[in-house]
């Protein structure tokens, strides 16, 4: 009697309505991956089947919807290829797909199960967990200052007998207040001054002279030099620069003395009045203030002095067989010999996807689909319930037989 393959195709289809089940339950699970019933037919040296089984049950490793979430900590897989790698506290690997990473009390990147995830350090090849950085940022003591200015061609001549004093306005035609950092990243307010002087009848060149000035330190050697412009306003010689070494006075924490290259490559002198552009290097010391992530998957830190510092890259990895992986539930897969072994790599890189911080990739259970599977999972139960009810009735019909 064909009672075996009904009961089969109730088996199978109860599964299939489980993995249904489990695929709506799961439809809120950051990074969950919903997964399909495979169905195979059962012989045996015969040419009526003997009913159904599940073959396998596989997941559908498509992109679900990257939505924002504004924790600095969170990151989206944005696109099909790759896993992040995280390291439970036995040290075994998995992969998941899950992006809600936060930090724990060692200030390393945990995800809800404690799994810490793991990238290549700064500078590095090796694979190691990813730490929030703590403590301050070095300072950086300011070793060049390019200025680009334009000095008032309607200035006052002031004459060159007069001696430049910082105290006396009527000895320079403008000044340019700077704030410069020592190697302990204290600040020290720099000012230049600029000077017209009668101009060069020789050479028809307008000159000027700079002097440059720091609040609180001394510097050797002179800190003057001179500005040449032509008559079309444009500095007439080489870019001019000059060197000067800033001396922090001696005190209860002495700083390092500064070497400091002033440039005026791009100056000018027209008329309508004064200008000022400048760039410089050197900052202050800071504290760590959040974390963001590139699309590359480079780690940067970011400090409360506007400061930047690389603390790792992340590392993705894909497998030629993503069937082959195996669930291990909190959201995550191990490797088998059936996957094959991770490729690892940059975000980007290798065919691997990109990243996107302050988000996470939801999961790709469409409802509406499971709902009409659904359906479909129910009418197959009925109708090998169908099955065996109606062998039940043929079998009823043999016995009362006479």
């Amino acid at each position: 009697m064909g009672f075996g393959q009904g009961l089969s195709g109730l088996n199978a289809a109860a599964q299939n309505l489980d993995i249904i089940g489990n695929n709506i339950a799961n439809s809120g699970t950051v990074g969950f991956k919903a997964g399909t019933a495979t169905f195979a037919d059962v012989y045996a040296g015969s040419r009526v089947g003997l009913g159904v089984q599940v073959a396998s049950v596989n997941q559908r490793f498509t992109t679900g919807i990257v939505s924002s979430t504004g924790n600095q900590f969170d990151m989206a897989i944005d696109g099909p290829n790759g896993f992040f790698r995280v390291v439970d506290s036995s040290d075994n690997v998995l992969y998941t797909r899950n992006g809600q990473f936060f930090a724990n009390k060692d200030n390393e990147i945990v995800n809800a199960q404690g799994q810490r995830l793991t990238g290549y350090a700064a500078g590095g090849t090796n694979l190691v967990p990813i730490t929030v950085p703590v403590g301050n940022i070095d300072p950086v003591a300011t070793t060049y200052i390019n200025n680009t200015v334009n000095l008032d061609a309607d200035a006052t001549v002031v004459p060159a007998a007069t001696l430049f004093d910082p105290d006396d306005a009527a000895t320079y035609s403008n000044s340019i207040p700077i704030t410069v950092y020592d190697s302990l990243g204290k600040e020290h307010r720099a000012t230049q001054y600029f000077t017209k002087r009668p101009a060069d009848t020789a050479t028809n060149e307008s000159v000027w002279d700079v002097n440059f000035v720091v609040q609180g330190a001394t510097i050797t050697p002179s800190s003057t030099m001179e500005l040449r412009f032509d008559d079309a306003g444009r500095v007439s010689t080489a870019p001019p620069s000059t060197t000067v070494t800033i001396n922090v006075p001696a005190g209860a924490s002495p700083a390092q003395a500064m070497t400091v290259n002033m440039n005026f490559a791009g100056s000018t002198q027209f008329g309508g009045g004064y200008t000022q552009n400048f760039v410089l290097d050197g900052n202050r010391t800071g504290e760590y203030a959040s974390m963001s992530i590139g699309t590359n998957g480079e780690i940067i830190a970011n400090y409360t002095n506007g400061a930047q510092t690389a603390v790792g890259t992340l590392a993705l990895a894909d497998f030629n067989n993503l069937q082959g992986l195996q669930p291990m539930g909190g959201n995550a897969w191990s490797e088998t010999a059936a996957s094959g072994q991770p490729i690892l790599g940059q975000p980007g890189s290798n065919g691997l996807a990109t990243i996107k911080g302050q988000a996470v990739e939801e999961s790709n259970v469409d409802m509406s689909q499971e709902l009409v599977n659904m359906i479909i999972a129910q009418r197959t139960y009925q109708a090998n319930a169908q099955t065996i009810k109606t062998q039940d009735q043929i079998m009823q019909t043999l016995i009362s037989m006479r």
